[in-house]
């Protein structure tokens, strides 16, 4: 026995993926390309040539490397957007938060582990803009010899959903800053970084088209890579089944559409007619927005294809139905169909009980337009996102390495505060007063508290929904309502068996959102918000 004993153990040590995971490397070089869309050609910031970038495929358990090479003008960090990043903060991408960015010419390691989290995320660089075109996929398989609790797919496929711009995007939000304005909106919505043939100008060859065999499983990985869009997703006379949502498995549930807040990311299963050998379907992604701004009010296909069809078929025509562009009460209700599996193997651990509330409200408001400038926002201002009132200021210093080498003076406040200061109707008649004030604050958590947190829109220039994303942390969406949050009788119906788990959740437009977590993860916790679909923070 006891040889056998040291049999087992010196086979570990020999198959380390078996027992403990094994370490992936990848280098992602940073650099210009010309590409051409809608007859345009610009050049813009890729990863490796790509667009969308090259996807970083691992195991649950894995260790990931991924040395980044800044070969243009630009600063670059990238993002790994869902990465719990335990205990590695600094490897997490905000500029001048967690990280110092990577400078014209130099290089980073991204050093992290995959711990707990299997299924589909995103990468993307987050400076700015650079995500538009600097983002790609992060596919976590199940450990070796372990299985997914779902049928196994014959076939698995990322289906990335960007924007296009005729212009380089970057420039966008540099006048957007410049004028205070709202940006420009996209020249069209793509498909893998594929527009599609409703556009004008789009050659035959924009379009992604996914090859499928009659009565198949397939696994789709669909992500929203869109700069602040959230968009629906359907396919033509075809149904998909959700089974995971963040990298977290959920309670499967069927739908003929699906709805991705920017930066969220779910697994489908989609089951191909057994009956069909030939014919070809449309796939179509479009915005679902409830502001009173504009936007790129588009359609971008694909083709889900079967069989070799003769050159003489006619292509398919029909384009599948969508609800309507600002259908809140479809958006509401298929939020609701997630739910944690909750067993076992995988457990929902949601908070029962609270340490630390925050009651946020989040939305659209203006700044002074400074002196011998001309403005193009709200009456001759600019427009600002604030969360209770406080639009982020950008420090100099990153905040983690600050707080690390105790230099904080000066660099952030831990005064934010945990309520409004000054209530009101939030959902109600707008107020007079738009303006928001800036600072660098933060609010500092202790280790493992349990944390619930109440976003609260509003309606001060235009209810909207309001996609949130918690780095380095998933929560669990506890509940969800429209109007204002009634702190008296909104919590006794609370779900505390079985919360969906994500790291990215939309306010619903006119209404709120509550989620718990606990503070584990020291270090983390950088929170980006997009209080309108104009901004990302």
């Amino acid at each position: 026995m006891a040889a056998l004993t040291v049999f087992l153990s010196l086979l570990s040590c020999f198959l380390p993926e078996l027992a403990f995971g094994v370490t992936r490397h990848y280098t992602f070089n940073i650099g210009y390309q010309n590409v051409t869309r809608l007859c345009h050609t610009v050049n813009l910031l890729t990863v490796n040539r790509q667009l969308p970038g090259p996807p970083v495929v691992a195991r649950e358990g894995d260790r990931v490397l991924i040395k980044v090479i800044n070969h243009v003008a630009e600063n670059v960090t990238i993002h790994w957007h869902g990465v719990r990043q335990i205990r590695t903060g600094w490897a997490d991408g905000p500029a001048y938060v967690t990280q110092c960015p990577i400078q014209t010419g130099q290089a980073y390691t991204y050093n992290f582990s995959l711990n707990g989290q299997r299924g589909t995320l995103l990468w993307h660089g987050h400076i700015s803009w650079l995500r538009a075109t600097v983002h790609g996929a992060i596919i976590i398989l199940p450990r070796r010899n372990e299985s997914y609790p779902f049928e196994k797919p014959h076939r698995e496929v990322p289906i990335i959903l960007g924007e296009w711009f005729n212009v380089r995007p970057e420039s966008v939000i540099q006048q957007a800053l410049q004028t205070g304005a709202a940006p420009n909106v996209s020249d069209a919505y793509t498909i893998n970084g594929l527009p599609g043939p409703l556009y004008n100008c789009s050659s035959s060859n924009d379009t992604f088209k996914l090859k499928v065999k009659p009565g198949k499983t397939y696994l789709l990985r669909l992500i929203n890579a869109a700069l602040n869009d959230e968009l629906f997703f359907t396919i033509a006379n075809h149904s998909l089944t959700v089974v995971e949502a963040d990298a977290v498995y959920v309670k499967p549930f069927q739908t003929d559409v699906i709805l991705l807040t920017p930066g969220q990311t779910s697994n489908v299963l989609l089951k191909t007619n057994p009956n069909f050998t030939n014919g070809s379907f449309l796939m179509a992604a479009r915005p679902y927005f409830t502001g009173q701004g504009t936007f790129d009010n588009s359609t971008t296909v694909g083709i889900l294809q079967y069989g070799d069809p003769p050159t003489t078929q006619t292509p398919a025509t029909q384009l599948p139905n969508l609800p309507a562009i600002n259908d809140t009460n479809f958006v509401a209700n298929f939020s609701r169909k997630f739910r944690s599996l909750a067993n076992a193997k995988f457990p929902a651990n949601v908070p029962q009980t609270v340490d630390r509330k925050f009651f946020f409200t989040v939305g659209l408001g203006t700044a002074p337009c400074p002196k011998n400038v001309t403005c193009q926002g709200p009456n001759g201002t600019k427009f600002a996102a604030s969360v209770n009132n406080v639009s982020f200021a950008l420090p100099k210093t990153a905040i983690l390495q600050a707080y690390f080498s105790r230099r904080t003076n000066g660099v952030y406040r831990t005064n934010f505060p945990a309520k409004p200061v000054f209530p009101f109707n939030y959902t109600g008649v707008p107020l007079n007063n738009t303006f928001v004030s800036n600072s660098t604050s933060v609010v500092v958590l202790p280790f493992n508290a349990s944390v619930e947190v109440v976003l609260q829109g509003t309606s001060i220039l235009g209810a909207e929904s309001h996609p949130l994303h918690l780095h380095g942390y998933n929560f669990f969406i506890v509940g969800e309502g429209f109007g204002n949050f009634d702190m008296n009788k909104d919590p006794a119906n609370f779900n505390l068996v079985d919360p969906v788990e994500r790291n990215t959740a939309g306010v619903p437009s006119g209404g709120w959102l509550a989620f718990r977590f606990f503070a584990d993860n020291p270090g983390e916790g950088t929170t980006c918000l997009s209080p309108s679909k104009m901004f990302h923070f």
